[in-house]
């Protein structure tokens, strides 16, 4: 009960007015939408007054008082001070959605005790937090929205840490439209960012360390979203979160709300931009003017691809932990991306919907799973970027891994690797090695990779790099590594395979006598 009471109220805001669109603004038109509201609730909080509908001219005041959630919580464990009512209105349009707005302001205090028993306290305050967007009752969400908060910050601290944290201003828009491909799906499209972000943490066992952000930025779109199949799938959940063990006939449905919403999407992306990022603490300081990060999964759902990146500019270090000698091998800049091309989601989904989770067999489930995700088990990792650049180097590097998820040597690679200025390189490292002997066999390492360069019209050094499943190495178009050799345990039982004894070389087996 008390599970469903948590994820029911948090559910509040994406149950609004379901059921009461087209009311008309009367007392009423104000029960229902209470009665909306409150449905999901056990009944002794529904009858609390948590939830306060009034008629406000020509739209509803709805008024949360969420300090009812707190009347039967122990004091000793929990306690909060301040927190007092927020409002917003809703006004019901012709076309069955509804206006939304708000301007509240937050500023708590309280304490708790976590597992450990261990007392915490905590203040959190938005000095404004202003909103205002477009409800849609079928879907249970927003088609439209702008959000805007300032002075936001949060501190807590307990016996082992204290942290301390503010935001000067956040904003974020949302905006929707319907899919191309139809069939009640949704592209949604969102954007936020937020300036001056400081987090100082300090504890017993570590020195303090301070986090700065002058910007963030945030930008997401997701298309094809099935939104009233998802809407589904919640409501089923919290209906039946009180049942240990699922009906065969509510087994069966929920199956068939997901089966129905496959797939989930049509694509996701998320960039994620953070601007004069600085971290210090006792032992040096570090940042960079750009660090970035994006994540994307898009294409049809039977050849999907998941790709993922981060990378950052102006990378600065400057920390006793790093010898001065060592300092020119710092990278200045790096980009890495990183891509999973052709995932099987629609043989992945097919199958999970096939799935008896109460068969003996279970533990193949994993197994059977990857190899519809991923065509037979077969894996490829493609690296569209990897670079990095420093006062002594210059290198990217392109490429794509092939294999299968349930071995390590069936596999091949292709990848080509550029560097600029590589004598620059060999030289710091040789200059290094004056204090770090050990260093040497990179240097002759380096010039010996040299040799088999190529040299680009730009003056960058060249290798394509290629290794074939049979363990063949060539270097641009030149073998340096023949084929992998049989395996001598080829062909014997299991029960002959042994190890080598560790102080003999391992010896040819023996032909055996007819």
């Amino acid at each position: 009960m008390r599970l469903k009471l948590v994820t029911a109220t948090s559910m509040l805001a994406l149950c609004l007015f379901t059921g009461a669109e087209g009311a008309e603004i009367n007392q009423e038109g104000a029960n229902a939408v209470k009665e909306a509201l409150t449905k999901l609730l056990p009944q002794d909080l529904a009858k609390s007054g948590l939830i306060t509908v009034n008629p406000a001219g020509t739209r509803y005041e709805v008024i949360y008082d969420l300090a009812k959630l707190l009347t039967k919580a122990d004091p000793a464990t929990f306690a909060i001070t301040g927190l007092t009512p927020f409002s917003m209105f809703a006004t019901p349009l012709d076309s069955g959605l509804w206006n939304v707005e708000g301007d509240n302001k937050l500023n708590v205090s309280g304490h708790f005790k976590g597992p450990d028993q261990k007392p915490t306290d905590f203040t959190y305050s938005i000095a404004s937090l202003v909103y205002s967007g477009v409800f849609d009752p079928a879907i249970s969400y927003l088609r439209s929205g702008t959000f805007a908060a300032k002075d936001i910050k949060m501190a807590s601290k307990s016996e082992t840490e204290e942290v301390h944290a503010s935001i000067a201003s956040m904003d974020q828009k949302l905006s929707s439209t319907n899919s191309a491909g139809g069939h009640g799906r949704i592209d949604f499209a969102g954007s936020g960012s937020m300036s001056d972000f400081v987090e100082q943490v300090s504890g017993l066992q570590m020195p303090p360390i301070e986090l700065r952000a002058g910007s963030i930025n945030v930008e997401a779109k997701v298309n094809g979203l099935p939104a009233k199949h998802i809407r589904e799938m919640v409501f089923f959940v919290l209906d039946h979160l009180d049942e240990k063990e699922l009906s065969p006939e509510n087994s069966d449905k929920i199956k068939g709300i997901v089966k129905e919403a496959f797939p989930l999407l049509t694509l996701f992306s998320e960039t994620i931009g953070v601007n004069d990022l600085n971290v210090s603490s006792e032992m040096g300081k570090g940042g960079a003017k750009a660090f970035g990060y994006n994540l994307a999964i898009e294409g049809p759902s039977d050849a999907m691809r998941f790709g993922f990146g981060m990378n950052a500019q102006e990378i600065s270090l400057d920390t006793p932990l790093m010898p001065a000698n060592y300092s020119a091998f710092v990278p200045t800049s790096f980009d890495f991306q990183l891509a999973l091309p052709n995932l099987d989601f629609a043989s992945f989904g097919g199958a999970l919907m096939a799935v008896d989770f109460k068969d003996s067999a279970s533990e193949k489930i994993g197994e059977e799973m990857a190899k519809k995700l991923f065509r037979d088990g077969r894996l490829a990792v493609e690296f569209p970027k990897i670079s990095a650049k420093s006062q002594v180097y210059d290198v990217d590097i392109t490429g794509k891994i092939e294999g299968r998820v349930d071995t390590e040597k069936d596999y091949s690679m292709e990848a080509t690797i550029l560097a600029r200025d590589l004598d620059k390189t060999i030289a710091a490292v040789q200059e290094l090695a004056k204090t770090d002997p050990d260093l040497n066999q990179v240097s002759f390492g380096i010039m010996m990779v040299k040799g088999f360069a190529k040299t680009d019209p730009d003056g960058r050094s060249r290798w394509d790099v290629s290794v074939s499943r049979d363990g063949s190495v060539a270097v641009n178009g030149q073998q340096i590594k023949g084929p992998d050799g049989p395996d001598q345990d080829q062909g014997l039982e299991p029960d002959q395979q042994q190890e080598p004894d560790q102080d003999q070389d391992a010896l040819p087996a023996q032909p055996q006598q007819p």
